[in-house]
């Protein structure tokens, strides 16, 4: 069982991090939106590997990330590229035992960066799609999906903004990890349950959850 720290969008008090240092976790993810130093800072506090994928809010990325990340192997090793971590968008990595799919982004509503219409996203989640069933077919199939946004009505709002992609949807029943984890949505007090769609819990992860998660 990996226990895995998932954290998205909003930055949290020293207190709290020093209460992630209690929670004996093997790994951290970060859904988006989230400041490099403040990933950083995790990372130093727990010692642990951390994988994450972009949110709209994210400015300060190379802007030829996906064009670096794309093709990557369908299974690709750990590989800091990054002082804060281990890049997932578009990709499937290895890490802590667990194998982790990732999509960063949200809906394109003002063109700003890591901003994708339905059909793009589309797009994107189908090559993902293809990379996680080849995986599957040798035995290793994908054990958690990380996004920034959330699928088109589990959990998402209704603004264009904060509507989540019809295309996690299909991806989701396609590939079946144990958890879909996404950020973006802010709960406002207003804690957002957690759904089951299938075999997979879906979470937000905004603020930050604890999961526990067995790989097959």
């Amino acid at each position: 069982m990996t226990r895995v720290l998932a954290i998205s969008d909003e930055v949290l008090g020293e207190g709290y991090r020093k209460m992630f240092g209690d929670l004996d976790v093997d790994l951290v993810v970060s859904c988006g939106d989230l400041p490099h130093d403040y990933l950083e800072d995790v990372m130093n506090e727990l010692m642990v590997p951390l994988v994450w994928v972009p949110g709209n809010h994210d400015r300060t990325l190379p802007k030829n990330i996906d064009d670096r990340f794309e093709f990557a192997p369908v299974l690709a090793q750990p590989d800091p590229v990054y002082s804060c971590g281990i890049p997932a968008d578009g990709r499937i990595v290895e890490v802590a035992g667990l194998r982790i799919a990732g999509l960063g982004g949200s809906p394109r509503y003002n063109n700003g960066p890591f901003q994708y219409t339905e059909s793009q996203m589309r797009w994107r989640s189908l090559k993902l799609e293809i990379k996680a069933r080849l995986a599957a077919l040798r035995g290793r199939p994908v054990d958690l999906l990380i996004a920034h946004a959330p699928a088109r009505g589990w959990g998402d709002d209704d603004d264009k903004a904060h509507r989540g992609f019809q295309s996690f949807r299909r991806l989701v029943r396609a590939i079946r990890p144990r958890f879909f984890v996404h950020g973006h949505i802010h709960p406002h007090g207003n804690k957002r349950p957690d759904l089951k769609a299938g075999v997979t819990t879906v979470i937000n992860a905004v603020g930050y959850r604890l999961l526990e998660v067995e790989g097959r």
